[in-house]
């Protein structure tokens, strides 16, 4: 199921600290890190990075498995968890159109 496999390379910004008082200058610096490299990224997504649905805007998770083995997935979580109770994930909701 997973996409994405002809990329070189893989980019990921971990912004991790201790004290609360450092939470907007280590903010700042992920999004300015984020924004500086995007010119450069693909359209992929990689699932594992991706966080919770609330965390996430639009369609990261669908573009994270593709067009197709999304809407796979969407048909068997209609199928097999149509109450979406199996949502603590990179979740692909159900009730999406």
């Amino acid at each position: 199921m997973f996409d994405h496999r002809a990329s070189r390379y893989n980019y990921l910004i971990v912004g991790q600290w201790e004290n609360a008082e450092d939470d907007e200058v280590n903010r700042r610096w992920a999004r300015e890190s984020w924004q500086a490299m995007d010119p450069f990224a693909s359209e992929g997504v990689y699932v594992n990075y991706l966080g919770t649905e609330s965390d996430e805007e639009g369609n990261r998770v669908k573009a994270a498995y593709g067009p197709g083995k999304f809407e796979k997935l969407l048909a068997l979580k209609r199928k097999y968890d149509p109450t979406n109770l199996f949502c603590m994930n990179q979740n692909i909701r159900p009730d999406i159109t």
